[in-house]
């Protein structure tokens, strides 16, 4: 009968006939499968590769994988010796086989598991932090780029603009379209470097339509501008909606993007999340290249400390302020495409951000 013990030891078998293989990929492949969790009857197998094996990553592999195989055999001495050397890794494969020995009727096996078990939870508290703190910096470069465009806008005219959501939503929807355009080509990996600029142009583009058609006429006028900018929030999802329809999008990593680097046994840092804090500071660079050293950056700062001197001296400010609002929403649309990057993409998707 083909029951449940016979099914387990049919899976492991293709996995430890690896273990045996000359090419490395395949022994590290095998031994990682059989990490999770190996029936006790692949223990000689395992001990026969563990002594031929010289690659140090593997070895370790095997020798959880030896410790794990150890727990399930009946002799108490060798149960013992294996939960103290699972108490020594930093796999998370570890954890669920000494939660396991923690049940055991055996009031020594039990102790030492509890031990183990505490130890290894320590270990993978640190990498479950150092997890956290990277997927935190990660959102909190893409919040850096939102928030610096809103500040742009803010220091230079005191509009707060609550269609600054949209704005990133524009972004990350060009993203999107430029994706599509670009499947249809044998280009798909490199579409990234042309959403980059559109989702700048087209979220600038419609910043600067919104100043000239709507804010203009309300500087000097917080409430209103806040009530103005909020209705055209509201249209701006509303177009969307109508375009794309009210389901979310997804928007592809290129292939450069895929993947991550494990750092520690129970961290992986995406390299989606390391390229979009590169992407981040390179725009923090060029705004702050953009403020100190060029003619723009002069008259923007100009006009920030005084906007009548700056007049005064031949600045022409209105002019400025249509720039600026367009160089907020650019950055805006910078910050849709990176965020496009970590989920689906959807008409409200700028809500949650601003």
């Amino acid at each position: 009968v083909a029951n449940t013990r016979l099914r387990g030891a049919v899976a492991d078998a293709p996995a430890g006939l690896r273990l045996l293989s000359s090419a490395r990929a395949a022994r590290f492949a095998g031994a990682k499968e059989l990490a999770a969790g190996a029936d006790a009857s692949m223990l000689p197998l395992v001990k026969k590769a563990l002594e031929k094996e010289a690659d140090a990553e593997i070895k370790s592999l095997l020798e959880l994988v030896a410790a794990g195989a150890q727990m399930k055999s009946g002799d108490k001495k060798e149960r013992l010796a294996a939960i103290r050397t699972l108490g020594e890794s930093t796999s998370p494969n570890s954890r669920t086989l000494l939660a396991e020995a923690v049940r055991d009727a055996d009031e020594d096996i039990r102790i030492e598991a509890q031990k183990s078990l505490r130890a290894v939870e320590g270990r993978l508290a640190w990498g479950e932090r150092a997890g956290l703190l990277f997927a935190g910096v990660s959102l909190g470069s893409i919040l850096l780029l939102a928030a610096l465009g809103l500040a742009i806008t803010y220091g230079l005219m005191g509009v707060i603009n609550m269609a600054h959501g949209e704005l990133i939503m524009i972004g990350a929807y060009t993203t999107y379209v430029v994706q599509n355009l670009f499947r249809k080509t044998g280009f798909f990996d490199w579409y990234l470097l042309a959403a980059i600029p559109m989702a700048f142009v087209v979220s600038a583009a419609v910043g600067m339509l919104l100043e000239r058609v709507v804010i203009r006429w309300l500087y000097g006028r917080p409430l209103e501008t806040l009530l103005a900018t909020w209705g055209i929030s509201l249209m701006l999802i509303q177009a969307v909606r109508t375009l794309f329809g009210a389901q979310n999008v997804q928007v592809e990593n290129p292939a450069f993007m895929s993947g991550g680097v494990q750092v520690l046994s129970n961290v992986v840092l995406p390299w989606s999340r390391i390229w979009i804090i590169a992407f981040a500071a390179l725009v923090l660079f060029l705004v702050y290249v953009l403020l100190v050293k060029t003619r723009l950056g002069l008259f923007v700062r100009g006009v920030t400390q005084n906007r009548s001197m700056a007049a005064c001296v031949g600045v022409p400010t209105a002019r400025v302020d249509t720039w600026a609002f367009g160089l907020g929403s650019g950055i805006a649309g910078l910050a849709g495409c990176a965020l496009s990057q970590l989920g689906n993409v959807g008409p409200d998707l700028g809500q949650g951000y601003i």
